[in-house]
């Protein structure tokens, strides 16, 4: 195998890592789960996971940082979304399914 493969490999299998750290909190996954289903606005969100505001925005942060996932303003409500392109980023396409609970991840 050549150098610069080994080292997009290696870069390849760091970014699945990061990947899978991000994914490994519980809130997170909970979150990237109702959206499969859909999209939502924080309070929805808040609601269901019964958790408060700030928390929720942290970890959608986090999300959208990662392109998992994205946001759209609709009037004063900020609409989030699984990202339409599949979560396409240096990690692989992703594709989450709700039932049962699949995480694919395609390179």
């Amino acid at each position: 195998m050549a150098k610069s493969q080994a080292a997009a490999d290696a870069q390849a299998m760091s970014n699945l890592c990061t990947l899978f750290k991000l994914l490994s909190d519980k809130t997170r996954m909970q979150i990237v789960m109702l959206l499969a289903g859909g999209e939502r606005n924080v309070s929805s969100l808040c609601e269901e996971l019964k958790l408060p505001q700030p928390t929720v925005s942290h970890h959608l942060g986090l999300l959208r940082m990662n392109r998992i996932i994205v946001n759209k303003r609709h009037g004063k409500q900020v609409i989030y979304t699984l990202d339409p392109a599949g979560g396409r980023s240096s990690h692989g396409k992703l594709k989450f399914n709700t039932q049962p609970y699949l995480v694919t991840v395609e390179t």
